[in-house]
């Protein structure tokens, strides 16, 4: 829908933005044989690796098909198997493309850039750049080569090479950013165009089903909100005698040391029998307990 587009565009915005002041802050490339590719690879894959492990862990799906019961699965029968095979494969799928977009946007944008790629790559620039210095050493080629991401290490007589190396360098990582960019535009047109082909529904009935699933999700979270905040409610009436916002208060209770202590601490989600679980320390206080102790009457006197 509009909202996931829109999200995209957010997201690779951000990358855009978040690469360049990186790159700007950061990148320096060390110019020595043997360190520049490593160098050059990291800033190019592990930041895209965290910008793909950050997009799967936001991404709500992703937790849906982790924490879905195992007793689910195993009472599928053999005949349906193959139906919740294909949804958890398309489940897979639509949480990848969402993951992909920042850091497929870091690998492009980098790639156009080029430095990452000049540094990483410079050593193994084929021989015949060196037309002017031909009875160097292997060791001695590759050692000079690595200084060429870093011009204030080149010697006068090789700017002309090192000018050309930067030029095909550069021009090497744009075409494979442009690449890049043009691959992942395809597939994602040719998956929704096969995603539209097998879909059973119409193209208007398909629309109703999306607005469909953002309400429900829209009213469902609202109406968490509204029960968790009710459900609380009476818990914290349970222990205080009242609740925020009340009018005309009559009386509160005075907790004593032993619940004060009941309910303070640390506490994991507790499961109470087969279908019940306690989400604090007050909810397992509130269950257990008997709503008795002192109570202080107010007086509405000013």
């Amino acid at each position: 829908g509009k909202e996931v587009i829109i999200a995209n565009a957010i997201i690779a915005i951000l990358t855009i933005g978040g690469q360049q002041l990186f790159s700007f802050f950061t990148f320096s490339c060390p110019c020595h044989v043997g360190q520049n590719l490593v160098y050059g690879l990291a800033f190019l894959g592990v930041p895209a690796l965290i910008l793909l492990i950050v997009g799967y862990a936001l991404n709500n799906q992703t937790w849906r098909l982790v924490m879905g019961k195992r007793s689910h699965f195993e009472r599928v029968t053999s005949s349906n198997w193959l139906l919740k095979c294909k949804l958890v494969c398309f489940v897979l799928c639509s949480i990848t493309g969402r993951a992909l977009v920042a850091p497929v946007t870091w690998l492009a944008v980098t790639l156009i850039n080029g430095s990452y790629y000049i540094c990483a790559v410079s050593e193994y620039v084929p021989v015949y750049y060196f037309g002017t210095a031909p009875n160097v050493t292997a060791s001695e080629r590759s050692r000079m080569l690595a200084t060429f991401p870093c011009s204030q290490l080149v010697p006068p007589e090789l700017t002309r090479a090192r000018d050309e190396v930067i030029l095909l360098l550069r021009y090497q990582s744009q075409v494979a950013g442009w690449l890049l960019i043009a691959v992942v535009v395809i597939t994602v047109f040719l998956s929704y165009c096969l995603a539209s082909c097998f879909s059973p529904l119409s193209f208007l009935h398909f629309r109703y089903w999306n607005s469909y699933v953002h309400n429900e999700q829209e009213l469902f979270d609202e109406a968490t909100e509204q029960h968790s905040r009710l459900y609380a409610m009476q818990n914290v009436r349970k222990f205080f005698g009242f609740v925020p916002g009340s009018e005309n208060v009559k009386e509160i209770r005075i907790p004593s040391l032993r619940e004060w202590q009941a309910i303070s601490g640390l506490a994991f989600l507790k499961r109470v029998d087969e279908e019940h679980y306690d989400y604090s320390l007050l909810h397992d206080w509130a269950l257990k307990e008997r709503a008795s102790g002192k109570y202080l009457r107010i007086d509405e006197d000013p």
